[in-house]
């Protein structure tokens, strides 16, 4: 064998060695050892990217100890906040970060090895048909989210548009043309109790609607907030203004109630459901109601199919416009 060869072979295995030496380690309570990359811990579960397996998620009630390689965010359930490498304890169920006591798995609210991020997606659906009928739609949207060590920004926009020919006559008519665009701010007081700033701006051509916007404020409760399930309700104020096409204006101050959940059922299924209600403070009777429930199924790591509807309320629509709207969608959607 060659001197070069020689000498590739030895840092291709020092390479090796490096790379295992570095590799993070969970050990579990029966023995076991798993290594790879420490991703993250929350709501009791722990999840590693391995080389052999890929992600896999473990009970932390099944984990003895663990270390890792780098620094990792790690908050304990009393609020205390620490980056820090972590080594392998020699007592169950614990870990070490180099104080002069050992940190309960129980104590730990969430690990995370990297830190806040966005994430979100961007949905796509739509119909051409051609033939008996003739007719086009399209919906687009796009939500993106940013959970911080005490705060969450989040922001999400969508448009729908069709339009059929005409039966009596060429051309064609619009039968769905609206957009909007949201952004939210929370900030966490406490573990769950935040206070909110959000802002909502829409347009509905049918519905005769040039522009409604929507800011407001208020506090929430975040009463559950695991990987599988999270729960929110909010309360606050807002104020509605609302420009017709036809002409004339309309504004009040309103109260805002909502609540926000999502569930996924295992790594392919999930939910989630919105509901925001808007009673003018001067007359009960006239309130405005976004709702929105919506499935989603795995379809690739990063691609996923949904359907969802809408329902939009306006107790005072603009004139000869109906109260409600109700719409159905389906979508290919990409998350990031």
């Amino acid at each position: 064998m060659s001197r070069a060869k020689r000498f590739w072979l030895v840092v291709l295995a020092a390479c090796a060695l490096q790379t295992a030496c570095l590799a993070d380690e969970v050990r579990l309570k029966n023995g076991d050892r798993i290594t790879g990359k420490v991703v993250e811990a929350s709501g009791g579960k722990l999840k590693i990217e391995t080389a052999a397996a890929g992600d896999l998620t473990i009970d932390m009630k099944e984990v003895q100890t663990f270390s890792t390689d780098e620094p990792v965010e790690l908050r304990l359930k009393d609020g205390t906040v620490t980056r820090t490498r972590v080594s392998a304890s020699e007592s169950a169920g614990a870990i070490s970060t180099g104080g002069d006591t050992d940190v309960t798995l129980s104590s730990i609210k969430t690990v995370s090895s990297k830190g806040p991020r966005w994430t979100g997606a961007v949905v796509v659906g739509g119909l051409i048909t051609r033939g008996n009928s003739d007719t086009e739609s399209l919906n687009v949207s796009v939500e993106a989210s940013r959970r911080g060590r005490d705060d969450r920004i989040s922001a999400n926009a969508g448009y729908i548009f069709s339009r059929q020919a005409n039966e009596d006559g060429p051309g064609k008519s619009t039968t769905a043309d609206n957009w909007f665009a949201a952004g939210k701010y929370d900030y966490y007081f406490t573990e769950k109790f935040y206070g909110f700033g959000a802002l909502r701006v829409e347009h509905d051509t049918i519905a005769d609607l040039d522009v409604r916007v929507t800011p407001s404020v208020g506090v929430g409760y975040q009463w559950v907030e695991t990987p599988d399930f999270n729960f929110a309700t909010e309360a606050g104020l807002a104020w509605v203004y609302e420009d017709y096409a036809s002409g004339g204006t309309d504004d009040h101050f309103a109260a805002r109630l909502a609540y926000h959940v999502d569930k996924k059922f295992n790594d392919k299924v999930s939910l989630r459901h919105n509901l925001e209600y808007l009673p003018s403070l001067e007359d009960i009777s006239d309130y405005n109601l976004n709702a929105d429930a919506g499935i989603r199924a795995t379809l690739t790591k990063t691609m996923f199919a949904e359907f969802k509807f809408e329902w939009r309320y306006d107790a005072t629509p603009a004139p000869d416009a109906a109260n409600n709207d109700l719409r159905y969608l389906l979508g290919v959607g990409w998350s990031f």
